[in-house]
């Protein structure tokens, strides 16, 4: 078990958006994104919002936008869409938006990634910053990929991301 090296803030209620980027995913054949929902359901996160938008630059850059003025989220968590795939356009259009980025979240998903499927990790453009003091995260599509970000990086340092962004 990983020490932390110090502890979160108590009684801080995080609430999270989840959008799926997908041509092809409905509802009911989401997931990824129901699974998202359901780990943050499980870690006594909050969901304010989910949708699923097609893998379009602009509708991620609206969507991002749209959830950048919602007063009751603190982060917003992207799946689908950061391959190096003609359709796969999601990390260039979030990362334009990012006004900070945490490199090491991509850093280490790749390298938890190598360690479950080898150099085929080195395809992913899993990405992590600040857009208008939201937490933004983009995720693969994988529902494996999914589990590995959230259980490894998103759920243990959720609360103390947000308390730092909130001290802003």
């Amino acid at each position: 078990m990983t020490q932390q090296p110090h502890p979160d803030l108590l009684g801080i209620t995080v609430t999270c958006a989840v959008v799926t980027v997908s041509d092809t995913r409905t509802p009911e054949t989401d997931k990824s994104g129901q699974l998202i929902q359901q780990l943050l359901f499980g870690a006594n996160y909050a969901v304010g919002a989910y949708t699923i938008i097609k893998d379009e630059p602009t509708q991620i850059q609206e969507q991002i936008e749209n959830l950048g003025k919602s007063s009751n989220l603190d982060a917003v968590i992207f799946n689908g869409g950061t391959g190096i795939a003609p359709r796969d356009t999601t990390y260039d259009a979030i990362e334009k938006l990012l006004e900070k980025t945490l490199p090491g979240f991509g850093e280490l998903f790749r390298f938890l990634s190598y360690q479950e499927i080898g150099s085929r990790a080195i395809a992913s453009r899993a990405v992590a910053g600040v857009y208008q003091d939201k937490l933004i995260f983009s995720l693969p599509g994988s529902s494996n990929a999914v589990r590995l970000a959230m259980e490894k990086l998103i759920l243990p340092e959720l609360t103390h991301l947000v308390s730092q962004v909130c001290k802003a």
